[in-house]
């Protein structure tokens, strides 16, 4: 027995107006190249207000993402992962006012990024939401069937897309 996956769109038990991911994803999509330093990816993050940055090749194909997160971990003091209950620190003191040191900012930003996840965009919605469960992440990369960035799906746009279906019974 071989295994033939067929693409969302061609499933024959997908109708046609079934609720997939480029009918709700965000198409304009902030994404740095490859070459950009960590700084630089800061600075976008800051610049744009986003959280997810994809990183593309010249291809216009995502390698890796850059998450919020990864940078403010530059931040963090080393304390932080070696207790489980920080109650106790009400806040960090002179560490708040640390940066991370010029040479880390100088970094290309392919030393920082994580793997990338993606979904077509012709996959479902539940699809989608699946694989952020699965690995405790908020944003999506969407690609064409090409593997190039077309846009981003996030948890909001899915859940905002399936409970705009549901029928209330009035407020």
């Amino acid at each position: 027995w071989q295994r033939v996956d067929l693409p969302a769109a061609h499933h024959p038990l997908v109708m046609e107006n079934a609720m997939i991911v480029k009918k709700f994803m965000k198409k304009n999509v902030i994404f740095i190249p490859l070459e950009t330093t960590i700084g630089g990816a800061a600075a976008v993050v800051v610049r744009q207000h986003v959280g997810l940055l994809p990183v593309v090749d010249a291809a216009g194909k995502p390698v890796g993402v850059v998450r919020l997160g990864d940078l403010l971990e530059l931040e963090m003091p080393d304390f932080i992962h070696l207790v489980d209950d920080f109650d106790f620190v009400h806040d960090c003191g002179a560490v708040e006012s640390t940066r991370p040191p010029a040479g880390m900012l100088a970094k290309p930003v392919s030393t920082l990024m994580k793997p990338v996840l993606t979904v077509e965009e012709d996959s479902g919605l539940l699809r989608a939401y699946a694989i952020m469960l699965q690995n405790d992440i908020f944003d999506l990369p969407v690609t064409d069937e090409a593997g190039s960035l077309t846009g981003i799906i996030s948890r909001v746009d899915i859940g905002s897309a399936i409970l705009a279906l549901w029928k209330t019974g009035g407020a």
